[in-house]
């Protein structure tokens, strides 16, 4: 039987750390907010939900992600690159399961990234903070628009917020370490695998 993939984009998929948290502290500076002082603390955002961490921290989500938006069209996402070892383990995933990226970023960066490194072909959606904040409700609503059960469904993440989200939505959780946060912050949250290369995915 089929099984649903649910990836995370930033730090899964792709590396893009660097533009991530230029574009974050882009729109803090531009709405007046600049809530992040470092690496860490930027981290920090994604220790719950992104957007949950933002709006504890005094911002309007609302108006970040209309600024967000605006500046969408003017990063250089040369700057972002894939994790060229995910594409043979997506090849082999897709061909009997379904696969969509569930994602705090944008879609607009997401297709865009996709798409010039012809990623987007693995892919059966993509849900981005345009369709709604919370992963555990894109968690839940993918799983009733392609009637795949909880316990076959997988969400492969690289931060705590991640595995918080998707332990919320009562599904299976991959912790990779290849991404944003360390292995000791992903244990913590007690994932049910933790891989360190994206083969491993295959023996899930």
């Amino acid at each position: 039987m089929k099984k649903l993939f649910l990836f995370d984009f930033d730090g899964v998929v792709v590396d893009s750390l660097e533009l991530y948290e230029k574009s974050v502290n882009l729109c803090l500076k531009k709405i007046g907010k600049p809530v992040t002082k470092d690496r860490a603390d930027f981290l920090s955002l994604f220790e719950e939900n992104f957007y949950d961490a933002i709006r504890k921290r005094g911002i309007d989500v609302t108006e970040f992600t209309k600024m967000s938006a605006s500046i969408a069209p003017t990063l250089n996402y040369d700057e972002v690159s894939p994790f060229y070892d995910l594409a043979p383990v997506l090849e082999k995933l897709k061909n009997n399961n379904v696969l969509v990226v569930i994602s705090s970023n944008s879609n607009y960066a997401i297709n865009l990234i996709l798409s010039k490194y012809n990623f987007d072909r693995y892919f059966w959606d993509i849900l981005g903070y345009e369709f709604m904040f919370s992963k555990s409700e894109k968690i839940i609503h993918a799983m009733e628009a392609l009637t795949i059960r909880n316990n076959r469904t997988y969400y492969i993440g690289d931060t705590a917020g991640d595995i918080k989200e998707a332990k919320k939505a009562k599904i299976k959780t991959v912790a990779v370490t290849w991404g944003w946060h360390s292995r000791e912050k992903l244990e913590s949250t007690e994932p049910d695998y933790i891989i360190d290369t994206p083969e491993e995915l295959l023996e899930i």
